[in-house]
């Protein structure tokens, strides 16, 4: 059985791949909708309750898991960590598929380590700060002191529960845009504008992410970009390609 954390697209599109190779495969997602495009794929198993690093100690011995393929979010550092140390102490192998970066390219870009740090260089840019990082991230721009008197308009996903968190951390309807992406550079220069965007703050989540896009838009209207780097982790193993994977499992299984 391969575990693949499947939250993201790639994650899903590689759930199925692993799956077309005749694998038994259960793909991790935690919400609503990721579950319903998994159902798109006959015979994969799902797991839908989230998992820290005893959850997953559980779950592979209970459920004899093989491999632990990591197709999480560039981001999401923690299901990583959790992952490569519940994977040490069962035994189960892991890999990581790490998406592609977006290159940058730009004398007016402003690379910092997190969230934290990306408030406090983007409210010396500006006062209209244009967040495209994630519902995640929104606590921590919403309290920062260094935006203070800053105008904070939050691009996310149109679920109601993400809207509803926006909404309870003082976000105002005409400072919300609730949308599906990637975007086009066209779409994206013509939001920056509409909302008089005076700083972008995001994230190199990569071209499938919409980076290149974003960074395009950024170039063109000459705007500041504050962009928070990824994680730095030491992946056991780590692959940039779908075969990549396959042959990992190939390689392995038909060891252990």
């Amino acid at each position: 059985m391969i575990f693949v954390a499947a939250g993201t697209r790639d994650g899903r599109e590689l759930a199925g791949y692993i799956l077309s190779k005749g694998y038994t495969v259960t793909a991790s997602v935690v919400s609503q909708y990721g579950q319903s495009l998994l159902q798109g794929y006959s015979g994969i198993r799902i797991n839908n309750q989230p998992l820290d690093e005893d959850g997953l100690i559980d779950f592979f011995n209970e459920n004899g898991i093989e491999c632990f393929v990591d197709a999480s979010h560039p981001y999401a550092a923690n299901i990583s960590l959790n992952a490569m140390r519940a994977c040490e102490k069962t035994g189960v192998l892991y890999i990581r598929f790490e998406r592609d970066t977006a290159p940058i390219g730009y004398d007016n870009a402003y690379y910092v380590n997190d969230y934290e740090e990306a408030a406090q260089v983007a409210g010396g840019l500006g006062k209209n700060i244009f967040l495209t990082t994630g519902s995640r991230s929104l606590p921590v721009f919403a309290h920062a002191a260094a935006l203070r008197g800053c105008r904070i308009i939050c691009r996310i996903l149109p679920e109601p529960e993400v809207i509803s968190e926006a909404r309870e951390l003082g976000f105002t309807p005409d400072n919300i845009i609730a949308m599906q992406g990637p975007f086009s550079k066209v779409l994206n220069r013509e939001l920056f504008l509409k909302y008089g965007a005076d700083v972008v703050v995001t994230k190199n989540s990569g071209h499938l992410g919409g980076t290149d896009t974003k960074v395009a838009a950024v170039k063109e209207l000459r705007l500041p970009l504050v962009i928070i780097d990824r994680p730095r982790i030491e992946y056991k193993n780590i692959t940039e390609t779908f075969d990549g994977v396959v042959e990992f499992l190939e390689n392995n299984l038909n060891k252990s």
